[in-house]
This record gives structure tokens, sequence and C-alpha cells, in this order.
């Protein structure tokens, strides 16, 4: 029987599975944070063999049967960074004197595609604190619209919407915009009333601009034009997203899974963006993901073999 080990790494925890040849799930284990850009490849690798140890332990079997491990996290998909780590698993490896026959880095993103459409065509759309959008063709190419960062993108977003929402608020202050509820409820949630607390919390004290698009919701909510229009306009920039990614797959319908609290949480903004890709495509279908991550990376693993 051949096994592999699927992992889906993130800033807190990681979330591992083993499954048999057929791809069925046998044990699931979380981990520790297994981010190398931020921890360093030596950490990660830490929690790597910790979890093919607890992995190997409950089936009650040897790492000589496990054929192939897929580690998906953030900076995955840069091959430079992924071969940092992979180098750093295999020299560990020798110095343990254990065997690992395959292993290879992905990024978080594409683990996430694979295990939303177990393996076939589709694409995820991805908006948290940034924003991206992965797809697979027919052919199995994988296309990327988005993801330049919050400096140059990260279109409808946490941080996006958050950082328009403060700037609503700076212009409000300064008297060169309307009031907008948006300056009360950042008030009442974070106790920022004044042009110096708010300068002084997102220049000095590192404010989570991300944080904020959650009261952006709220005054939306309560009828606040201001608020609606930055929803409106971030919306629209996710629609783009999903009519660039149509032209690049070239399907009949693109099936989409979206990932992330900004779209898949309950608010103003999901509910309007949804909607706005209702009324705006006839061959797109919002679908559920069919698998999690940690399966997309073992799928990943069982086609390296």
């Amino acid at each position: 029987m051949k096994y592999f080990i699927g992992m889906d790494g993130g800033g807190t925890k990681t979330k591992c599975i083993l499954t048999d040849e057929n791809l069925n799930q046998i044990y699931e284990v979380v981990g520790g944070a297994s981010n190398f850009l931020v921890i360093g490849t030596e950490t990660v690798s830490q929690t790597v063999f910790d979890l093919i140890d607890k992995c190997v332990t409950a089936a009650k079997i040897s790492l000589e049967d496990l054929e192939a491990i897929v580690l998906g996290t953030t900076g995955g998909g840069r091959r430079s960074d992924a071969e940092l780590l992979e180098k750093q698993i295999f020299a560990d490896a020798k110095s343990k004197s254990v065997s690992i026959n395959k292993f290879k880095v992905e990024s978080d993103a594409r683990i996430a595609l694979e295990g939303a459409f177990s393996g076939k065509a589709g694409s995820i759309l991805i908006a948290g604190t940034g924003s991206i959008m992965f797809g697979k063709d027919y052919k199995g190419e994988i296309h990327r619209v988005g993801g330049f960062g919050r400096f140059i993108g990260d279109e409808g977003s946490g941080y996006r919407i958050g950082r328009k929402g403060l700037n609503a608020v700076a212009r409000f202050m300064d008297g060169r915009a309307k009031p907008t509820k948006i300056a009360d409820l950042l008030e009442q949630v974070f106790s920022i009333s004044t042009s110096e607390q708010l300068i002084t919390e997102v220049y000095r004290n590192n404010f989570d601009i991300a944080s904020a698009a959650p009261i952006v919701f709220d005054a939306a909510d309560s009828g606040d034009k201001v608020a609606q229009r930055i929803l409106e306009n971030e919306a629209d920039e996710l629609l783009l997203h999903i009519n660039s990614m149509r032209e690049k797959l070239k399907v009949d319908l693109l099936k989409v899974s979206l990932i992330g609290s900004i779209l898949t949480k309950p608010n103003y903004f999901s509910y309007l963006f949804n909607e706005k890709v209702i009324r705006r495509f006839n061959d797109v279908k919002i679908m559920e993901a069919e698998h999690s991550p940690e399966f997309g990376a073992a799928l990943l693993a069982k086609q390296l073999i």
C-alpha cells in the first residue's frame, strides 16, 4: 500500500492528512506554523517532521511507506523560495538518518485550487487580508489574476476596503468630504476619534488596516452612502478578476470557489458581490469546495510518483 501526506501550512498552524493510494483519508493532525518566510526553514522543518512522525505512528507504517509529501504554504509559489525549504527538509532528513522519498513545497493557493475541484478545471477567488484568483484550465495549465499585493493591488480585500474606509474618515475629519458612519464606528470599535489618534494608530502603532473592513460593512448596512460606494467599487474590481479568468480559461462554465472571510462570511460585501456575479454573468457558477486544501496537497503528492 502506498501512502501520501498533504499539508496546508499557515502563519499559526499546519493542517495535515495522511491518505492511502486511493486518497482515502487515514489520519489527520494539526501542528505548528509553517510560513517559512516569517519563522525560517529550520523551524518549519521541525514542524514537518513532527507531523510526519505523528502520521506514521498513528497509522503504524514506516517512513519508507510514504511515497510523497506536499506542503502548501505562503511563498511556496515562488520556486526559488520553495527550494530553500525543500533543501532544508532533505538536509534534516539526512542528519536524522531517515528517508524521505519525495517532498515538494507548493503555494497555499495551489493546494486550495486542487482541493476545491479534486484536481479538475476550476478557479478559486481568495479575498481575505489580500486578494488573488487562481484557475486551472482543461489542459491542466494554471492561471493567475491579481495578487500584486497591498501597495499596487489586493482589490476587494480586507486591506483595500479598510484603507479606503480610513481614508474616508480622514477626509471627513479634514472637512474635505461629507460625514460618514464609518467615523462613528471607528470611534466606537477602536476609540479613534481625532486625526491625531488616527495618524498615530496607523503610522506609529501598526494599526491592522484590514481590521477596519468590518466597520465599512456595518456602515454600508446602515445605509451610509460613502461605505456603500467603497464596496460597490471593490466588488466591481473582483468581477474584473472573474472576467479576466473567464478569458484565460476559455471554459463554457467558469466554476468559482470562494476563499477568505471577506467573501465567505455573511456581510454586506459578500451579499453584494454574489448579487453582482449573478447579474453580470450567466456562465459563472459560485461553488462550495469539494475538498480541503490539505486534500489538494495530498492529491498533488500522488501526482509526484
